[in-house]
């Protein structure tokens, strides 16, 4: 090159303008290379954000699911301690003799004869004690199942455990029924009846009841 054609490249090279453009580039160049690097990191920490996100919604859901049992337990809970209230007032005697005086007025209402009837009592429960009553029975057989379906209905609450065949004599039937009901601890405490025998126990138990003639 001579030195003709070399002495405007210099003047080019020397001229603040030139180094003002090529500076300019520079920084182009640089801040578009930034910008991409923060729309890449943007989009990279935007889709970890989402990731965390939806997890987090899937603890949510997760969480409102197992609870959802427990939502307004304290509202079933008085519900229930006073549906509890009122079955105890409705269908739990006061007294053993409450107890006796009913089996009496249902026994001569369906014709059926008790022979022997007795009363005992097992250890108090949470909330009751329950009262078992073991019972031998002749009748006519409409006259038996006339009592039964009585305790079976009447407003004491009875559950009849175990009815077996004792006997036939003519036109009688003679059956052996054991039955429960429940009294209050302290009203069972106080009817003085005796412990329930144990089922593996041979000796018979002394139990308060009546023996028919």
């Amino acid at each position: 090159m001579s030195a003709a054609a070399a002495t405007p490249w210099r003047e080019r090279l020397a001229s603040p303008l030139t180094w003002h453009v090529a500076g300019f580039v520079i920084l182009l160049a640089v801040a578009i290379a930034l910008g991409v690097r923060l729309g890449m990191d943007w989009a990279a920490t935007d889709s970890h954000s989402n990731q965390v996100l939806a997890g987090k919604q899937m603890q949510l859901k997760a969480l409102e699911l197992e609870t959802e049992p427990l939502r307004g337990i304290d509202v079933r809970v008085d519900k229930t301690r006073g549906q509890i209230e009122k079955f105890e007032e409705k269908r739990i005697p006061p007294n053993y003799s409450s107890i006796d005086e009913r089996i009496d007025e249902l026994e001569v209402a369906s014709g059926a004869h008790i022979t022997r009837v007795q009363y005992t009592q097992r250890p108090p429960g949470a909330g009751l004690t329950e009262i078992t009553v073991d019972a031998n029975i002749t009748g006519e057989y409409p006259a038996i199942m006339r009592l039964v379906n009585s305790i079976e209905r009447d407003p004491i609450f009875f559950v009849i455990r175990a009815m077996s065949f004792t006997g036939q004599q003519g036109g009688l039937v003679s059956l052996r029924m054991e039955l429960s009901t429940w009294l209050r601890p302290a009203d069972a405490e106080a009817s003085g009846l005796p412990p329930t025998p144990a089922a593996d126990d041979q000796a018979p138990a002394a139990s308060a009841g009546k023996e028919g003639e």
